[in-house]
C-alpha cells in the first residue's frame, strides 16, 4: 500500500502539480550526503512517520453480497497515516520557494489523492484517500526533530499526511440464506399427547 501510495504522489507532484517542468522526484531521506550528490532540481517526498489514524476507525462487519444475498461479512478498511516532509532542492532560495508555492497550490486543490492516479490495493477498495498539506503537526511530533534525525538543517517545507485504506483481510463466512418464512413446532398435535388444562376454582 506504501509504495502505491508513493506512486500516486509522484504523478501528482511530476503531472499535475508541476506539470510542463523538468524537475525530478524522489523519496529518499534528505541527508547531507544525498545533497551533495544532488545534480538537478528535485523535490524529495520524504516518508517520515506511519502510524493508524484512529479517528476514521469504523466498528461492526461490512456485507459481502451476491445475487443479493449475503455471502461473507468483512472487517472493515482500516486508516493509515502516511506522513510526508515534501521539499524543494535547487541552486538558490527564490527557486525552492516557487516550486513549494506551485505544490501547495497544487495539492491543495485535491482533498484526497485523484481517484485516478491510485493503482493495486487502493484502486481495488474503491475508497477515498484523503490527504492535507500544511496543518501543525501533532504535539508529539515536530519537523525540527525530523531535520536533528536526518542530520541535516533545517529546511522549508510541506508536511503532506495521506490516509490510506488498508483491507484488515479477515473474512467471516456467512451461513445459508432462509427460504422459508418463520414456522413454530411445538410438539406433537395428537388429541393423547396434549397436555391437559386445569384451572383452579375459587
Amino acid at each position: 500500500m506504501i509504495h502505491e501510495v508513493d506512486e500516486a504522489l509522484r504523478r501528482l507532484v511530476r503531472d499535475d502539480a508541476l506539470r510542463g517542468t523538468d524537475v525530478e522526484v524522489a523519496f529518499d531521506a534528505p541527508t547531507k550526503d544525498w545533497a551533495a550528490r544532488r545534480n538537478a532540481p528535485t523535490v524529495n517526498v520524504y516518508l517520515y512517520d506511519i502510524r493508524e489514524d484512529v479517528r476514521r476507525r469504523q466498528r461492526g462487519l461490512l456485507n459481502e453480497y451476491d445475487d443479493g444475498k449475503v455471502v461473507a461479512r468483512h472487517l472493515p478498511p482500516r486508516y493509515i497515516k502516511l506522513s510526508y516532509l515534501v521539499t524543494a532542492w535547487t541552486q538558490r532560495s527564490e527557486d525552492e520557494h516557487r516550486l513549494l508555492s506551485e505544490l501547495l497550490v497544487g495539492i491543495l486543490r485535491h482533498e484526497s489523492l485523484p481517484a485516478a492516479l491510485l493503482t493495486g490495493s487502493l484502486a481495488a477498495l474503491e475508497l477515498p484517500v484523503p490527504m492535507t498539506v500544511a496543518l501543525p503537526p501533532p504535539e508529539d511530533r515536530a519537523f525540527a526533530d525530523v531535520w536533528t534525525a536526518l542530520g541535516g538543517e533545517l529546511k522549508p517545507s510541506l508536511d503532506v499526511v495521506v490516509s490510506a485504506p488498508v483491507d484488515a483481510g479477515r473474512v467471516f463466512a456467512a451461513g445459508p440464506p432462509v427460504e422459508d418464512g418463520l414456522r413454530l413446532e411445538l410438539g406433537d398435535d395428537s388429541v393423547a399427547h396434549r397436555p391437559a388444562l386445569s384451572r383452579r376454582l375459587p
